[in-house]
């Protein structure tokens, strides 16, 4: 509906050949206050769009009369220069390109002079990333708002979302403020609160906070473009301001001393970009060799109880359909998707059976991870080495705390039991776990 009515307004424009109409087309226009949008990444595309649906309206005050946005880069795998997403999207609405305007730096003398030929009444701001200088703030008649992902003053900066997340917090919001020379400082217009989900991670946060704030821009434009905005305006409380620093690319590495919320944290707050990075080394037991395996650690879940005492402090296990890291403060954080390096993300049993009977060290941890996760894998892989493979319905004495345990034996082990008990214990779901193995390296294990 939106593409249509805005090809339908270029059209009534290239269609007015009679004096008349044209003069009469003219009128029309000329009654919409020019407004200039600013804006790079795909989340300002909601903006743009809300603006462009609210400016067919009959009685529409205003008109995008021009778009400013990042110069065009090299992107996605062909390095290829494209445009930015703000400015692919304008395109593709039809928008004229001479109408986009892409400076490196926002105080340029040439695009400054372009500006403030079009006298725009108005200029909006989201995500456009590029500091806005005295001389631009100076040209619009009714001043800059910018559409800001926080509860201002609370998390100033680039990186108000992904801060939000890893600092935990259970409320956030977005904010309507008037840009100021100084960083996300201007007297606030509007904000909406909203709950925060604990799984939310924060590209679908920051999508979820510009649709919000476009629609609370499209309700106060009226104030805003009257004038009545700058008056109710309320200055931000400089005692409860709090930054939100860019995010540097080596943050992405987590330190499991530290506790499971905290990493989970950290993994919502950096999905996208950087990411969640992780290392262990892969030990092959029968060779000896060691190799260094790196991947992200995509999605995560809190552990519901607390590792026991008794539990190897750095032993990772599968439950269900998680990989069990044993985290600082005797937590539990719960890898549920992860992604190794040129290939896609696989989930934690994926991962699990892609390193099944090996030992593998944390970076400075050693921790053991034998065994399998389908019963009837271990079954058919113990059988081809002309072993016997069964489910027992009780374990040896000194495992009594584990009703059941998927072993594998051999006629000569003594009762049929396997000959090595490597480890058992209880995951971080008090659920039971054990790991078995034979003499001769045949691995089993049993995840209940």
């Amino acid at each position: 509906m939106a593409s249509s009515l805005f090809f339908r307004r270029f059209c009534c424009l290239h269609s007015a050949t009679s004096p008349s109409s044209s003069s009469s087309s003219s009128s029309v226009f000329s009654k919409k206050k020019p407004l200039v949008f600013l804006g790079s990444p795909q989340v300002s595309t909601t903006v743009l769009d809300a603006l462009f649906n609210a400016s067919f309206a009959a009685d529409a005050a205003f008109e995008v009369a021009a778009i400013v946005t990042q110069p065009p880069s090299r992107r996605d795998r062909g390095r290829k220069m494209m445009p930015s997403p703000v400015a692919q999207y304008a395109l593709d609405k039809g928008f004229s390109s001479d109408l986009i305007l892409t400076p490196e730096k926002a105080g340029e003398d040439k695009f400054l002079s372009t500006l403030k030929a079009l006298q725009p009444e108005l200029c909006i701001t989201a995500a456009y990333g590029n500091i806005l200088p005295t001389k631009f703030l100076n040209i619009p008649a009714l001043g800059t708002v910018n559409i800001h992902p926080s509860l201002l003053p609370l998390y100033r900066g680039a990186a108000p979302v992904q801060r939000a997340l890893q600092d935990g917090v259970k409320e956030t919001g977005v904010s309507l403020a008037f840009t100021v020379r100084a960083l996300d400082a201007g007297p606030v217009i509007a904000f909406e609160k909203f709950e925060v989900d604990e799984q939310i991670k924060a590209p679908d946060l920051l999508a979820l906070l510009f649709l919000e704030g476009s629609k609370l821009l499209i309700q106060e434009l009226p104030s805003i473009l009257d004038g009545s905005a700058e008056k109710k305006a309320q200055p931000q409380d400089e005692s409860k301001a709090t930054k939100a620093p860019k995010i540097a690319p080596d943050e992405a590495w987590l330190s499991f001393d530290q506790e499971a919320y905290v990493l989970h944290n950290k993994v919502r707050a950096f999905a996208g970009w950087p990411g969640t990075r992780a290392k262990v080394v892969v030990a092959d037991e029968k060779s000896g060799c060691h190799n260094i395996l790196e991947f992200k650690i995509i999605t995560t879940r809190v552990g519901n109880n607390y590792i026991s005492q008794e539990t190897q402090a750095d032993v990772i296990c599968f439950v269900k359909d998680a990989l069990v890291f044993p985290c600082g403060g005797r937590t539990a954080l719960e890898v549920l998707e992860v992604q190794l390096p040129g290939k896609k993300v696989v989930s934690a049993g994926a991962f699990w059976n892609g390193v099944m009977s090996v030992e593998v060290m944390r970076k400075q941890h050693r921790v053991r991870v034998s065994g399998y996760v389908d019963a009837q894998k271990v079954l058919k892989r113990v059988k081809s080495t002309g072993k016997r493979a069964e489910v027992w319905p009780y374990i040896p004495q000194h495992l009594v705390h584990y009703p059941y345990a998927l072993g594998a034996y051999d006629k000569r082990a003594p009762s049929g039991f396997v000959r090595n008990v490597v480890q058992a214990f209880p995951s971080a779901h008090e659920q039971n776990y054990a790991s078995i193995f034979s003499d001769d390296n045949v691995h089993a294990c049993s995840i209940m």
